[in-house]
């Protein structure tokens, strides 16, 4: 009998431990299983017939399963795995478009314009009037792709423009990189089955949107802003740089959808054979030019001055910006500039860059890829096709037409359109971009040796010494940081001293609970976007924020970011000297001087005008 008992006793508890181990494998998987849900935008379709599939599983795994060996229980597990895969099927993300205001106040009154009458909406505290989706060119598709945007011939009835129009063509990834994104990069990820939906992408995105402080206003300053990217990814509807903040001080700000990758900088002789101009290689800055000129003809129907015109953009958009100084197509559509974290000034500019050889070159390469022969052949296919070849074609060429020669080239010739800049660069400007291929002092050395050649690789080791793994991180952070983006602001700002352009040139230092001083990192204080009831950021960002803020203002409405609230901002005198925006807003030196000189030696850098 005692052994009956102790057999039994042992089976008892071999239950007790497989249904615990049951147990903790069914609440580990749901955890993942909703995780997968949230992460990836899932319908809330996708989180009922998950609940529904763990309660089937469970009272199967107490009824059929209870007494079934392990094969068959592994089979059973096997078939819930493979059920919420379909269930993440049936639920994955709708597209939809992105609304221009989260919570809407009403609708405006309606505003005529030469190709239509229109209606926005009102922010929710009823300051702002916001129209989204305003089509500026015809869609390029069809015939018109790889050709100069074309005016819009207008719409009957009144368009409702309170929906962003799709972004432009470009690759997509899975709706949980961009929840990681937001987790990782940013700490301000949300729970919400309000945001459950795909923002749309399409080659038809050419449509602007503007944001303007409410009711009867007349010959206020326009802000136009050019979002970045890399030219192959991007969208106008980004919190950071919404304009609602700018408009709360009286700014009317635009920005607009352009073509990106292969639909808006390839290049092709037969495309430049065919062209009325010549041109071919920069129809994303042509459209820019054309948002321009929309605005230059519109915008005092919403109470803009047309002739009190910034043109502004950050990243790749602040590399557009410094280009369309020297275009010839984009004299007189505006009149002051600012650019974030990029330009394309420097003798050799760093990205997003190259000579119509190189373009020609790359175009001879995709079309061999895609098995085709002639630009008509290229055309035909659809975009799907041919988006994948975005990170080939992402770069302004020297056509001839928009770009006659290259802008350093231009501005030693005295040539650029602008009357005033403000521009500057992040500390951590590198650090997105070296996340996962960061130095140490095993490889430190052969990387600046293997960048800079001989004899200048000996000269940055000295004055970038590392004697450790962490003082190798940093210096080659710092280096890529100069390299890629800061360079070229000090290029920009030795050229418009030598052509008399009063030059503001920051610095931004700010460490904070989000993105800090990384690339992208000063906009949502520049433009007044930091959210009220975040907890990333403290009462001195925000006070930051309402100083920077308020020298952009000050900068779009005269030139001169100066206000009598506001510490004193010099423009540059060539010493360096930049405007900090950190722990504290005050001048310094800029970083990396010593660097820059051995950079104009590499490339040749000439201060002054010929």
């Amino acid at each position: 009998m005692r052994v009956r008992s102790e057999t039994g006793d042992r089976a008892g508890k071999g239950k007790k431990r497989s249904m615990a181990g049951f147990i903790i494998l069914l609440a580990f998987a749901a955890l993942i299983f909703f995780a997968v849900l949230e992460l990836g935008k899932h319908t809330l379709t996708g989180w009922i017939l998950t609940v529904l599939l763990i309660a089937a599983y469970v009272v199967l795994r107490l009824t059929v399963l209870k007494q079934a060996g392990f094969g068959f229980r592994f089979l059973g597990f096997l078939g819930f795995l493979l059920v919420f895969a379909l269930i993440l099927w049936i639920s994955w993300p709708p597209i939809k478009a992105v609304p221009a205001a989260e919570k809407s106040a009403g609708v405006t009154d309606v505003v005529h314009l030469p190709q239509g009458d229109l209606t926005g909406v009102l922010t929710e505290d009823g300051q702002v009037e916001v129209y989204t989706g305003i089509p500026y060119a015809k869609a390029p598709v069809g015939e018109l792709r790889f050709r100069e945007p074309e005016p819009h011939a207008g719409w009957e009835g009144v368009l409702k423009a309170d929906h962003f129009a799709p972004m432009s063509m470009q690759t997509r990834s899975l709706p949980i990189y961009y929840s990681l994104t937001r987790i990782i990069g940013y700490h301000d990820y949300k729970i919400s089955l309000n945001d459950n939906y795909r923002e749309p992408v399409s080659e038809d995105s050419l449509y602007l949107n503007i944001w303007k402080p409410a009711g009867d206003v007349s010959k206020l300053p326009v802000l136009v802003y050019v979002h970045g990217g890399s030219l192959q990814s991007g969208q106008p509807w980004y919190r950071d740089y919404s304009g609602e903040g700018l408009a709360h001080e009286g700014v009317i700000v635009v920005n607009f959808g352009y073509r990106l990758g292969i639909f808006g900088f390839f290049a092709d002789e037969a495309l430049q054979a065919e062209s009325e101009t010549g041109t071919t290689g920069n129809y994303g800055l042509l459209d820019q030019i054309m948002a321009l000129r929309w605005v230059q003809d519109n915008i005092a129907a919403f109470g803009g001055d047309p002739g009190n015109v910034t043109l502004s953009g950050e990243s790749a958009g602040a590399a557009c910006v410094s280009a369309l100084c020297t275009s010839p197509l984009a004299k007189g559509l505006f009149r002051r500039v600012v650019a974030e974290s990029s330009t394309v000034t420097a003798p050799k500019p760093a990205h997003s860059f190259r000579s119509l050889k190189e373009a020609f070159e790359a175009g001879k390469k995709t079309k061999e890829r895609l098995k085709v022969h002639t630009v008509e052949e290229l055309r035909a296919l659809p975009a799907e096709a041919i988006v994948s070849e975005l990170n080939t074609h992402h770069h302004m060429t020297v056509d001839g037409v928009v770009l006659p020669e290259t802008p350093y080239e231009s501005y030693r010739k005295g040539i650029h359109n602008e009357e005033a800049q403000l521009h500057g660069f992040n500390r951590d400007e590198s650090a997105p971009f070296i996340l996962f291929g960061q130095a140490n002092l095993k490889n430190y050395e052969q990387r600046i040796r293997a960048f800079f050649k001989e004899p200048y690789g000996s000269r940055v080791l000295e004055l970038f010494p590392a004697s450790t793994d962490e003082e190798a991180r940093r210096n080659w952070a710092d280096i890529y940081s100069a390299v890629l983006f800061t360079y070229g602001h000090w290029c920009w700002e030795r050229e418009a001293n030598a052509n008399g352009i009063p030059s503001y040139v920051y610095y931004f230092t700010r460490q904070n609970g989000s993105l800090s001083a990384w690339h992208s990192g000063e906009e949502i204080y520049l433009y007044g976007n930091i959210p009220e009831g975040s907890r990333l950021y403290d009462t001195w960002d925000r006070e930051l924020s309402r100083q920077m803020m308020h020298y952009y203002r000050n900068f779009i409405v005269s030139g001169d970011p100066n206000g009598e609230d506001l510490p004193a901002w010099q423009a540059s005198d060539g010493s360096g000297k930049v405007m900090q925006f950190g722990d504290q807003v005050r001048e310094e030196t800029a970083p990396y001087l010593e660097l820059y000189g051995i950079m104009d030696e590499i490339y040749g850098f000439q201060a002054g005008t010929q």
